[in-house]
C-alpha cells in the first residue's frame, strides 16, 4: 500500500475505537480515498491523457476496496479455509477495464462457490454499506460460478460485463475459476448472437440519446460517436478472443496502425471530456450541455482564434472525433464481416433477410455485396479517381447503402482528390447528380461527408465540417444542419411534406433550375465565422466553389445571390409589418423576379425546418405565405395598397362584434391549443395607449412565458394581439393546470378593458443553460422601413417578463405600438415594433431616439442570475445566422459593432 492508503493497523484501530466499526472504517477510508482522487484530478489538470487519468480513478477505487475487504474478511469476520465460506470480489464492466470517471458506478461481483452463508451475507452487507456511506454508487451482484455462467449464456448484458471481469480481492482462485470457465465458454460459442445483440443495443442507445451524431449538446458516453460506440467494438473483439486483454488479439488483426491511432486519440479525448464533465457537475453527468461546454473547453486548454471562440473550436474538435469513431466502426465492421463471411451473412446485417451474395453493376469495379455497394479493391479509385464521386451517384441511383469495405477504401483514397479532380467535368456531373437529382441526397451526402470526401472535393465545405454555433437555437452542427436542409428540399419536391408545406410543395415544381437551388442550399452557410460576416464571406466562397465546378456564369450569379440573401425572406416575414406597402415594395426590389422569389421561399422553408425539432410552425408558414403572395402579386402588376392586418382573423373579428367604432369594440379572447408546444391567445379590443404593455405584464405576472407574439391595428382603431405562451416547464400554458389558463383569460379581459394592472412579474429564475451565454443587446431604429411608423428592433437575452418590460418603455416614452413582431430563439429574443407618437407620427427627434435607445438597452441588459449551487462559465453566444435573428435589418444601424452577427 502507498503512504496515503490506510494500513491494516489503522483500520483495526479505527474499527476498535467504538461500537460502530462501519462508521469508523468509513471515516478513515473517506479521507484516503478523497486524497487519491484528488491526485488523479491534479494529473488531469497537468495535461495527462484521458485514459491514464481514468485508470488513476480506478486504481484509487482498487486501493480503497482492497483495504475495506481486508477489514471485513480478516478482522470483522475472519474464517479458516472452508470451501463453503470462499468469497471473492470481482470488478466487472467498465471498472473491470480499469477505467473510471470520477462519479461512475463501481460495478462489483461478489463471487461465492455455491449457496450464500451467513458470513458471506455479512461481508457483502458491510462492504456495500461502507461504500454507500462514502457516497459511492454501486452496481452489484452476488452470484455463484454456475449462476454467472448460466446467465451469460442467455443474457448478453451479463456476458458483456463478464468479458471484462477482473479479480480485486478475496479468493483469487475462485475468481480465476469463473473467469477461465467463462472465457472457455465464450470461445466455443457462436459469436453472432452476441454481436447482433450489441449492434441492436447500439441502435436503441442512439435512438434514445439522438441518432444524429452532430447534435450540438452530445452525450459523451451514450451518444453516436461517443465512448460506448468505441467500447462496443472492443466488446465484439473480446467476444472473438475472450482470453485476450481488451480483445487486443483481434483488434491488432482488424485495425491498421492509423486506425489504432485514431482509436487511441478518440478514447483519450472523450475520456478527458467525460472526466471534466463529472468534476464540473459534481456528479455523473454525461451530456455536454451548453452551460458545460465553455468550462470544459477552458479546462482542456482551448482558446479562441480570430472570430471563432474557444468553445466553438473545442466543440468542432469533438464532432470531428465523433466522425472518426463512426468511420472506425464501419472499418472494423467490414473486416469482421470478411472474417466471418463463411458462417454469417454479415455482422451488421444479422437482423435482415438473406440477400443474394454478389452481383456486378454497370460501372466497372462496382458490385453489390449483401445489398450494399462495394468495390473490387482500392485500385478502382487509383486507376480512375473520378469513381470516388461516381461511387455515390451509383449508390443513390440503385438506392444502396455503402459497404464498409467501400467506405474504408474512400477514406484511404482522399489523397487522390487533387485540384485536377475538383475541376473534372465528370466528377462535377456525378456530384451534382447526387445533390440535385438523387433519390436520397441526405443519405448519400452524409456518407460522403463522413468519409471526408465531401470536404476534400469541396474545400469550402471542409471548413464548416463539425462547426458549431454556440447558441440554443441551432440543434445541429453547421454541416449536419445543411445536409438536413438538402434532404428537406428533396422531400418537398417528392411530395412527402405536402401537409406541412402545401405552398412550397407546389412552388418547387415551378423552379426551372434545381441544381442552382441545391448548390445554394449546400453553400448557404459556408461563410460562417468569416471576417466579413456570414453573408458576404458566404457569397465569396460560393462564387469560388461554383467557378471551380464549372458552373455557367449566369447561374453562378443566381447562386451567389441566394447565398447572400438567404436570410432575407424570414427577416421580412417575421420582423416586418406585411400589411405595409413599403415592406412589400422593398422586398420585391430586393428579390427582383418571380424565379428568385420561388427559390428563396423553398430555401428558407428548408433552412428553418432544418434548424432543429419544433422550430418550424404554422405561424411562420402563414407569414411567409402572406409575404410571398403579396410580392408575387406585385410582380404580376397588381396594386399593393395597404392590406387589412386583421384580414386573416375574420372569424375572430366577427366574434368580437366590431361595429367600426373603436370605443364600442368589446374585448374578446380566443384560446387555441397548437401542435407546437404552445397555447395561442388572441385578443381583440379597442386600442389605447399602454394596452399591449398591460397585456404583456399580465401574462408575465401569471407565469405565462411569451414565445411569440403579433400585434396589428385596424383603421377603425381596433387592435388584435395574438400571443403564443408556455408555462415554466416549456409546455403549453394551461395544459397541466387548466385552472391557470382560466385565471389568465379573466385577467387579460380586465387588462384589455383597462381595469387596473396586475402585479409585477416574478423575478426570473436562473437557468443554467441560458446563463452560459453572453448575449449582447442590440437596438436598431429604422426610419425608412415603413412610410407611417418608426421601426425599432431589439435583440437580447430572453427572459420571462422581457416583452412586458420593453413594451412598458414605449408607453413611458409616450409611444404607441402600431404593430409588433415578437419571437424567441433559444437564449435570444428578437422583437420588432412599429411605433408612433401620441399624434400618430414617426419619431424624428435625435434626443428622443437616444433616450429610447438608452431605456431599451437598460431593459435588455438586465439578466437572470445563474442558478444557486452551480458555477456557470458564460461565453458569448454565436449570432452567426441564428437564421432569422441577430442580423442587420435593411438600412438599420446597430448601436455597437460588437453587436453585429459574425
Amino acid at each position: 500500500m502507498t503512504a496515503a492508503t490506510p494500513t491494516l493497523d489503522d483500520l483495526l484501530e479505527a474499527a476498535a475505537r467504538g461500537d460502530d466499526p462501519r462508521a469508523a472504517v468509513a471515516a478513515v477510508l473517506k479521507e484516503t480515498y478523497a486524497a487519491a482522487r484528488t491526485r488523479a484530478e491534479r494529473r488531469l489538470s497537468a495535461g495527462a491523457k484521458g485514459r491514464d487519468v481514468a485508470r488513476l480513478y480506478a486504481a484509487a477505487a482498487d486501493e480503497m476496496l482492497g483495504a475495506l475487504w481486508t477489514v471485513a474478511t480478516k478482522v470483522l469476520w475472519p474464517v479458516s479455509v472452508v470451501e463453503s465460506e470462499r468469497l471473492s470480489l470481482v470488478a466487472v464492466g467498465g471498472y473491470g477495464r480499469r477505467v473510471l470517471a470520477p462519479y461512475s458506478d463501481l460495478d462489483l461481483l461478489f463471487l461465492r462457490p455455491a449457496k450464500a452463508t451467513p458470513r458471506s451475507e455479512k461481508v457483502v452487507e458491510f462492504v456495500l454499506y461502507v461504500l454507500w456511506d462514502l457516497g459511492v454508487k454501486v452496481g452489484q451482484a452476488v452470484r455463484s460460478v454456475e449462476e454467472c455462467l448460466a446467465l451469460s449464456r442467455t443474457d448478453m448484458t451479463v456476458r458483456t460485463t463478464l468479458l471484462e471481469a477482473r479479480w480485486l480481492a478475496g479468493d483469487e482462485a475462485l475468481a480465476r475459476l469463473m473467469i477461465n470457465r467463462f472465457q472457455d465458454m465464450v470461445a466455443k460459442s457462436d459469436p453472432r448472437p452476441f454481436i447482433a445483440a450489441k449492434l441492436e443495443e447500439r441502435a436503441v442507445r442512439h435512438a434514445k440519446a439522438g441518432a444524429v451524431r452532430y447534435k450540438v449538446e452530445p452525450n459523451v458516453k451514450d451518444g453516436k460517436g461517443g465512448l460506448r460506440d468505441l467500447n462496443t467494438l472492443y466488446w465484439i473483439a473480446r467476444s472473438l478472443a475472450p482470453e485476450s486483454r481488451l480483445g487486443a488479439a483481434v483488434m491488432d488483426q482488424l485495425l491498421t496502425a492509423r486506425e489504432r491511432r485514431i482509436s487511441d486519440d478518440a478514447f483519450d479525448f472523450l475520456w478527458r471530456v467525460r472526466i471534466h464533465l463529472h468534476l464540473i457537475a459534481g456528479r455523473a453527468e454525461e451530456k455536454l450541455t451548453f452551460d458545460m461546454q465553455p468550462e470544459v473547453a477552458r479546462r482542456m486548454g482551448w482558446s479562441g482564434r480570430g472570430d471563432e471562440p474557444a468553445v466553438e473550436r473545442f466543440m468542432r474538435r469533438y464532432f470531428l472525433i465523433a466522425r472518426d469513431v463512426g468511420a472506425l466502426t464501419r472499418a472494423m465492421s467490414a473486416k469482421l464481416e470478411a472474417r466471418h463471411q463463411k458462417t454469417a451473412q454479415g455482422l451488421s446485417r444479422l437482423m435482415t433477410p438473406f440477400r443474394p451474395a454478389r452481383r456486378k453493376l454497370e460501372v466497372e469495379g462496382f458490385w453489390v455485396d449483401q445489398g450494399r455497394l462495394s468495390i473490387e479493391s482500392q485500385e478502382v479509385f487509383t486507376t480512375d479517381p473520378v469513381k470516388l464521386l461516381t461511387l455515390f451517384a451509383c449508390a443513390d441511383r440503385h438506392d444502396l447503402d455503402l459497404h464498409p469495405d467501400a467506405f474504408s477504401a474512400v477514406t484511404r483514397s482522399l489523397s487522390l482528390v487533387t485540384p485536377k479532380l475538383r475541376r473534372d467535368p465528370a466528377a462535377t456531373r456525378a456530384f451534382l447528380d447526387v445533390l440535385a437529382h438523387g433519390q436520397r441526397p441526405y443519405r448519400s451526402l452524409t456518407i460522403m461527408n463522413e468519409t471526408g470526401l465531401l470536404g476534400r472535393f469541396l474545400p469550402e465545405w471542409g471548413r464548416i465540417v463539425g462547426q458549431t454555433q454556440f447558441n440554443m437555437y441551432h440543434a445541429y452542427t453547421v454541416d449536419e444542419h445543411t445536409l438536413q436542409a438538402i434532404g428537406i428540399i428533396n422531400d418537398i419536391a417528392r411530395g412527402k411534406l405536402k401537409t406541412d408545406h402545401p405552398m412550397a410543395s407546389e412552388i418547387v415544381h415551378l423552379i426551372s433550375d434545381m441544381e442552382a437551388l441545391m448548390l445554394a442550399m449546400l453553400l448557404h452557410d459556408v461563410g460562417k465565422g468569416g471576417e466579413r460576416g456570414q453573408l458576404e464571406d458566404g457569397a465569396i466562397a460560393a462564387r469560388r466553389a461554383c467557378e471551380r465546378l464549372g458552373v455557367d456564369p449566369r447561374r453562378i450569379e443566381l447562386i451567389v445571390w441566394l447565398v447572400r440573401s438567404h436570410l432575407a425572406l424570414s427577416d421580412y416575414a417575421q420582423k416586418r409589418d406585411l400589411s405595409d406597402p413599403a415592406t412589400i415594395r422593398a422586398f420585391a426590389e430586393l428579390v427582383g423576379d418571380p424565379e428568385r422569389l420561388r427559390m428563396l421561399l423553398v430555401l428558407t422553408v428548408a433552412d428553418i425546418r432544418a434548424v432543429g425539432p419544433g422550430v418550424w410552425n404554422g405561424w411562420k408558414g402563414q407569414l411567409m405565405r402572406t409575404l410571398y403572395d403579396r410580392v408575387n402579386a406585385l410582380f404580376r402588376g397588381e396594386d399593393v395598397a395597404s392590406a387589412d392586418p386583421l384580414a386573416d382573423y375574420a372569424a375572430l373579428v366577427e366574434r368580437a362584434r366590431l361595429t367600426g367604432a373603436a370605443a364600442e369594440a368589446v374585448p374578446t379572447l380566443a384560446v387555441e391549443g397548437l401542435p407546437v408546444q404552445t397555447t395561442e391567445i388572441s385578443i381583440a379590443a379597442a386600442d389605447r395607449p399602454g394596452l399591449f404593455a398591460d397585456l404583456a405584464q399580465t401574462m408575465a405576472a401569471l407565469g405565462a412565458d411569451i414565445t411569440d407574439a403579433r400585434v396589428a391595428t385596424s383603421d377603425q382603431g381596433v387592435v388584435l394581439d395574438v400571443f403564443r405562451v408556455q408555462d415554466g416547464a416549456g409546455l403549453p400554458y394551461g395544459q397541466a393546470e387548466p385552472r391557470r389558463l382560466k385565471i389568465l383569460v379573466e385577467a387579460l379581459e380586465k387588462a384589455a378593458r383597462g381595469e387596473g394592472r396586475i402585479g409585477k412579474a416574478p423575478e426570473p429564475v436562473g437557468n443554467a443553460r441560458k446563463a452560459a451565454f453572453e448575449v449582447r443587446p442590440v437596438v436598431m431604429i429604422d426610419h425608412h422601413a415603413s412610410e407611417t411608423a418608426t421601426v425599432v428592433e431589439v435583440s437580447g437575452a430572453d427572459r420571462p417578463g422581457l416583452l412586458a418590460a420593453l413594451s412598458r418603455v414605449f408607453n413611458d416614452e409616450g409611444l404607441n405600438i402600431r404593430s409588433a413582431h415578437v419571437a424567441s430563439y433559444g437564449e435570444r429574443a428578437v422583437d420588432s415594433f412599429y411605433v408612433v407618437d401620441r399624434k400618430g407620427r414617426k419619431i424624428t427627434s435625435e434626443q428622443r431616439i437616444d433616450e429610447l435607445k438608452t431605456a431599451l438597452e437598460a431593459v435588455l441588459d438586465r439578466r437572470a442570475p445563474a442558478p444557486a449551487g452551480r458555477k456557470v462559465a458564460s461565453a458569448r453566444a454565436s449570432a452567426r445566422d441564428v437564421s432569422e435573428l441577430g442580423r442587420r435589418s435593411p438600412r438599420a444601424k446597430p448601436v455597437s459593432p460588437d453587436a453585429q452577427p459574425r
